[in-house]
């Protein structure tokens, strides 16, 4: 239409998602978004709503990229159950090291954040946690690993997984990165042999 300001959506939301990855939810304000998508204030607001809502897009957009990426990681757990593990951590040291996106975890930080931001934010960083605990107890289960067993290493899993995005946003190597996987794989390779 004639006088609008034609933009992609998706890179819109792009851009706003790594800024608030950089930034935080509370250290970004709507100039910085306004900067970080090339949009005005008005064009932020009858695109994507108020500042909640743009970052509750953003979320989902993180969750499902990274979800499908996991959920690919995962595919070949009922034959390989190991390797699949080692392949959905491989997902988030790689994304930790690529150079194109910000240090660190969405949705981690948003986590951290939840005591400070709206219970509607804080519900969704919950649901994306628990949608990755699930992957990873669905693949444990396929693997014949016992129900209780296959929900504690879920949770423990998940919890590795954040913590690796916490502590690549302080600065740990990949070294020791890496050592936090091997010893959380050694300790499921031992219970997988213990089930057979």
């Amino acid at each position: 239409m004639a006088g609008k300001k034609q933009f992609d959506v998706g890179i819109a939301l792009d851009a706003a998602m790594a800024q608030f990855w950089r930034a935080g939810y509370a250290d970004t304000s709507l100039d910085d978004l306004s900067r970080a998508t090339g949009l005005n204030r008005s064009s932020i607001y009858s695109s994507f709503g108020d500042k909640d809502s743009l970052y509750l897009r953003c979320l989902d957009r993180y969750a499902a990229r990274y979800g499908n990426r996991y959920d690919q990681a995962l595919s070949c757990a009922s034959g390989e159950p190991l390797q699949a593990v080692g392949a959905f951590f491989e997902v988030t040291l790689q994304r930790i090291t690529d150079p194109d996106v910000p240090d660190g975890c969405l949705i981690a930080q948003t986590a951290m954040a939840a005591p400070t931001l709206s219970p509607t934010i804080a519900a969704r960083a919950i649901e994306a946690l628990d949608s990755q605990r699930a992957r990873l107890r669905n693949t444990l289960t396929a693997a014949h690993l016992a129900e209780g067993d296959a929900d504690d290493f879920a949770v423990h899993m998940t919890a590795v997984n954040q913590s690796l995005a916490v502590m690549s946003k302080i600065g740990a190597s990949q070294k020791q990165l890496r050592t936090v996987v091997d010893i959380s794989m050694s300790a499921l390779s031992h219970a997988l042999q213990a089930r057979s």
